[in-house]
């Protein structure tokens, strides 16, 4: 009997054996899988986060590329509009000392005021500090300009004098801070002189 329970023994351990190493083999394959399964799932969500950047860098880059082409715009805006201003003062200046068609220089006049602060207002909104100082300066000149001119028209020959000389004072008071705004515009937007 000694013997036969030995060999029941061994055949008992050959099986539990047996099935050890299947039990053994399938755990380490689950645990190899589920590895797996982890790093693939690590993978994908550096993948997804990759993704994620590289969207907000290039949103990042149309919002500069947005935001350049807004202030180019209000600035071609801004520039025409105040030498158009200006050049508006001086025909009604012209206008004035002729005494000649100074209802129609005056309306134009108006019209180019009224662009101008339609434009300048817009600009506010947009425009960062450095160009908006230079603006709002250039702005104060042409005000300044505009006052001057019509103090003078309600009896331009009592006033000949000085409106002869208002257009020099325009050159001298006002044309220069506006090539300062322009300069401080062209800056803004990276293109040299």
């Amino acid at each position: 009997m000694d013997a036969s329970w030995t060999g029941l023994l061994i055949a008992m351990v050959g099986v539990a054996g047996t099935l050890g190493a299947a039990l053994l083999t399938q755990t380490r394959a689950d645990r190899t899988k589920r590895m797996e399964l982890e790093a693939a799932a690590e993978q994908r969500r550096e993948e997804r986060g990759h993704a994620e950047e590289l969207l907000r860098a290039e949103q990042a880059r149309q919002w500069q590329r947005e935001s350049l082409e807004r202030r180019r715009t209000c600035y071609i805006t801004l520039n025409t509009a105040s030498r158009q201003y200006l050049t508006a003062m001086t025909n009604y200046l012209y206008a004035l000392q002729r005494s000649e068609d100074i209802a129609t220089s005056l309306e134009n006049l108006e019209a180019g005021r009224q662009a101008y602060r339609d434009s300048y207002a817009e600009s506010q909104m947009i425009v960062p500090e450095t160009v908006l100082r230079a603006s709002s300066t250039a702005k104060t000149r042409l005000n300044a300009a505009y006052g001057k001119l019509r103090k003078y028209e309600a009896a331009p020959s009592t006033y000949a004098e000085e409106l002869a000389t208002l257009e020099d004072e325009f050159h001298k008071e006002v044309w220069p801070y506006l090539a300062a705004l322009k300069r401080s515009m062209r800056a803004d937007l990276g293109v040299d002189d």
